[in-house]
């Protein structure tokens, strides 16, 4: 796991507590007072949260404390959370070939393009990008829809020629999900 950064933003008096806390933290402070040194610092940073007395409308992650004073623990304990909620954010996006997959959203995504899916739809498109090869209609059965093999239904053959045409309307691909003679495959 990376390092993870609290960049306290004009809040100089809890820079300079945590400061002195630094050693005992299971994160990295630092300090920003203004816009464009902010921006600088998260430029080459992964993990950040950004801490601020108040809410800044053009900076994201971040976290606001305003409830002050307050004990230090309980304030380990709320950027220990906000830390957990973006690592938990950030897990949550799978990129397949040029689309993004937010799993939390249950919505995919090119160019600012969204389009809203189904669970079954997620499971389905996940299982099929996890192989190199083509999966057989009864397999897609056992695998994502629990079916028993042997069972004859058109259940997979439907959601994916609905799913195909989503992505023909909203992304105009129709290469997405290919049909093979031996079954069905992401491109």
């Amino acid at each position: 796991m990376s390092i993870q950064n609290l960049i306290i933003y004009k809040f100089t008096p809890l820079f300079r507590i945590l400061e002195e806390l630094a050693l005992d933290l299971n994160f990295k402070i630092i300090f920003a007072d203004k816009e464009k040194s902010l921006k600088d610092k998260v430029k080459n940073l992964n993990n950040y949260l950004i801490i601020s007395d108040k809410k800044y409308a053009d900076i994201g992650d971040q976290f606001v404390l305003n409830n002050i004073p307050i004990n230090i623990f309980k304030l380990m304990e709320k950027i220990n959370i906000e830390f957990l909620k973006l690592q938990f954010n950030s897990q949550s996006e799978v990129k397949i070939n040029n689309y993004t997959i937010d799993l939390n959203s249950r919505e995919i995504q090119i160019n600012n393009i969204k389009l809203k899916l189904t669970e079954k739809e997620i499971n389905t498109i996940s299982y099929l990008s996890k192989s190199s090869k083509p999966v057989r209609v009864d397999e897609l059965q056992e695998k994502v829809w629990r079916y028993q093999s042997g069972i004859e239904t058109h259940t997979v053959e439907t959601h994916i020629y609905r799913l195909r045409k989503k992505f023909l309307n909203t992304f105009n691909d129709n290469e997405f999900i290919i049909s093979k003679k031996n079954g069905y495959q992401i491109k």
